[in-house]
Formats: structure tokens, sequence, C-alpha cells
């Protein structure tokens, strides 16, 4: 068996409907699917819950369940805030650039862009705290070819010292103003 592409990634949401809004608004998704039921499909629990799908592009639906008698949602306390996050691509710089005017006229904090080397992102939370990145690739097929030459040695190395490999150190050396 071979997967052939994530059905659909899905979080938690306090709101479905004010999550939905900010998504279509934002991220100029669509909205796409709505079930609710009273009890759990997989489990028969008694559990109510809206789950709501939208349209993150290409095929790729992100999904949230608001879970209105369950405890108020937090995150994992015993991982960094910036860890946990949802990655999606814009298909230039010229578009993250505008996202990022878009988000910040908005009122919404966002970091960035933040180099990568092979991508650029900006960074910031949705209404439920979930954060959030938008990347534009800038790698080069030279740059990749070169990453994918390394990343098995790059694993070993760090499962057995738990310290950052340099095989890669490239991506992070100073690069010239405009890059």
């Amino acid at each position: 068996m071979k997967i052939k592409r994530i059905h659909h990634v899905a979080y938690r949401c306090k709101d479905a409907k004010e999550t939905v809004d900010w998504y279509v608004k934002h991220l100029n998704m669509d909205f796409v699917l709505a079930i609710a039921e009273n009890e759990v499909p997989s489990t028969k629990a008694p559990d109510p819950y809206m789950h709501v799908f939208l349209d993150a592009g290409q095929g790729n639906v992100l999904a949230f369940f608001e879970l209105p008698t369950q405890s108020d949602m937090d995150r994992d306390r015993n991982t960094p805030a910036w860890v946990q996050h949802l990655a999606m691509e814009v298909a230039s710089m010229d578009e993250l650039l505008a996202a990022k005017e878009r988000l910040v006229a908005a009122g919404i904090e966002v970091i960035g862009p933040v180099n990568h080397t092979i991508f650029k992102s900006i960074y910031f939370f949705d209404p439920n705290g979930h954060r959030l990145e938008l990347a534009a690739n800038t790698g080069t097929p030279e740059m990749m070819q070169k990453l994918d030459d390394v990343k098995w040695e790059m694993l070993e190395e760090w499962s057995k010292t738990k310290k950052a490999p340099t095989h890669a150190a490239w991506m992070h050396a100073p690069q010239p103003e405009g890059q």
C-alpha cells in the first residue's frame, strides 16, 4: 500500500462559524462541507460535534471540530508554540507579501518574511490559537539536490548525537541583501 494523498487534516476549534468565516476571509479558502452528529461514529460516544471542511487548494482539505460539551481547548504545553503549525504554500513572493499586508491590515500579528533559504515564510495565529505559516518556495533545483544528497546522513547523525548536523549549514549562512 502507498498513501495516495492526505484526505484531510483536522484540528479542534473554539467556534465553527467564527473559524470558517476567518479562513474564508483571510486565507480565501472555500467552505465545502459541514457534518454534525450527536454521537461519534467511530466510538459511539455521546459527544455532539460540528465538523467543518475548508478547501485549501489542489485537493487539500483543512477540517475543524467544535466540541461544545468538552473542556475548553488548549495546546500541548510541553511543546513550544512555534513547533506545532500548519504550513501552506503560496505561488510566489509577491503573493506572500500581499497576504502579509492583508493580514496586518486586518489586525493580525505577523512574523516575517523569514528566510529559510529554500523558502520564505510568514507566521501568524488563527482565532483558535493554531500557528499558521504561509511559504513561498525560493530554492533552486541545485539546492534541493544538495539537501536530498545529505538527508539520510543528517538523520543518522542526529539519531546518534541529538545535535544539529552541519551537512546543510550553508542554508543558514549570511546571505547578500535582497536575497
